[in-house]
């Protein structure tokens, strides 16, 4: 498995540790972590601390050519907002760990130009899965359900 795919997966459960949802994601530059977090919004009272979000803000800010060269790894399809962080900055690559239990904007990421790769691993539904059945009405706030 790849190590940054592997440490989104770790940054997702270091999430559920925390009691918090199970989403983590880094930002890759040419081999280097630039920035890793997790679904941060039960821990920091916050409304857009999602995974990918988190990543962004703890790589703090970048020239806009970094992001451009960047990839970003999720353990679950991206939300819409942040889909349009992705869109914003101009990372052109994402790697989703699974869309089986949420299916994002992955649709608007393709139709910009951003290459999808979408892995359907078995860990990462199982965390969603597990976590979506014991907490639903944590997780539909995430996702803005009722």
């Amino acid at each position: 498995m790849d190590q940054f795919f592997t440490e989104a997966i770790n940054q997702a459960k270091k999430g559920l540790a925390e009691g918090g949802i199970p989403i983590g994601s880094v930002l890759v530059h040419k081999g280097a972590i630039l920035g890793k977090g997790h679904n941060r919004r039960v821990q920091k009272g916050s409304v857009i601390l999602h995974g990918e979000m988190d990543a962004l803000e703890n790589a703090g800010r970048q020239e806009a050519h970094i992001y451009k060269e960047s990839t970003i790894y999720t353990t679950l399809s991206p939300c819409p907002m942040c889909t349009g962080a992705i869109l914003l900055y101009g990372i052109p690559k994402v790697v989703i760990g699974e869309n089986k239990t949420f299916l994002g904007a992955e649709d608007l990421l393709k139709s910009n130009g951003v290459e999808v790769i979408v892995l359907n691993d078995e860990e990462c539904i199982q965390l969603m899965e597990t976590f979506i059945n014991t907490k639903p009405k944590l997780w539909n706030e995430d996702i803005g359900e009722e």
